[in-house]
């Protein structure tokens, strides 16, 4: 199996880039908004792989960290989702929230993706709620990368978030509000609340 890629990167097509391997270009399906996030033509990539192979097919799907790698695993063992299903729902939500979106039970948000149906998600929600831990997100601040913890309590966001999402906040905007307040031991769930409510109003 091929885990990763390290290349130059050549070129940026729709729904994949080529990467120059000592003169191989491997062509590596991801999702949009990681494409996005990539560095010009020219530069060095280092792409997480997963290796989909077919009867008439050999398909490389890549992502820029292994977390999404390990979320798109958990995404194509749904039954009804494959390789290109997860690669939908990963082009329109992130992996963070996508794990806030399936602790929350929140169909719509991951039925927005094209080609994912309300029954799929609600499957998707199902098969992923013991998989997918919120703790994962809350436990570290913005932009770090997994396993970059910092302190705080995830019980109290948990519950913030929760009550954001009661209020008829989306799982995504009560999300990124929580992870925008600063947590200290004294804080408490109302405290929290108050803060990202602030957030909401920008």
């Amino acid at each position: 199996m091929i885990s990763f890629i390290r290349g130059e990167l050549i070129e940026l097509e729709e729904e994949k880039i080529i990467v120059d391997v000592g003169g191989v270009g491997y062509g590596i399906y991801m999702p949009r908004q990681s494409m996005g996030k990539l560095p010009p033509t020219g530069s060095e990539v280092k792409i997480y792989t997963y290796l989909n192979v077919r009867e008439d097919a050999m398909q490389l799907f890549g992502f820029r960290t292994k977390d999404d790698m390990q979320v798109f695993k958990l995404l194509i063992g749904v039954s009804g989702i494959g390789p290109k299903g997860g690669l939908s729902i990963l082009s329109q939500l992130t992996a963070d929230e996508l794990r806030f979106a399936v602790m929350a039970g929140d169909v719509k948000t991951i039925s927005s993706s094209p080609g994912i149906g309300k029954k799929t998600a609600e499957k998707l929600i199902i098969e992923l709620k013991d998989k997918l831990s919120i703790a994962d997100v809350l436990e570290r601040e913005p932009g770090e990368d997994i396993g970059s913890v910092s302190g705080g309590s995830g019980e109290i966001q948990s519950e913030a978030i929760q009550a954001l999402t009661a209020l008829g906040y989306s799982s995504t905007e009560s999300l990124k509000a929580v992870r925008a307040v600063t947590v200290d031991e004294d804080s408490t769930v109302e405290d929290v609340l108050k803060d990202a409510l602030k957030h909401m109003a920008f």
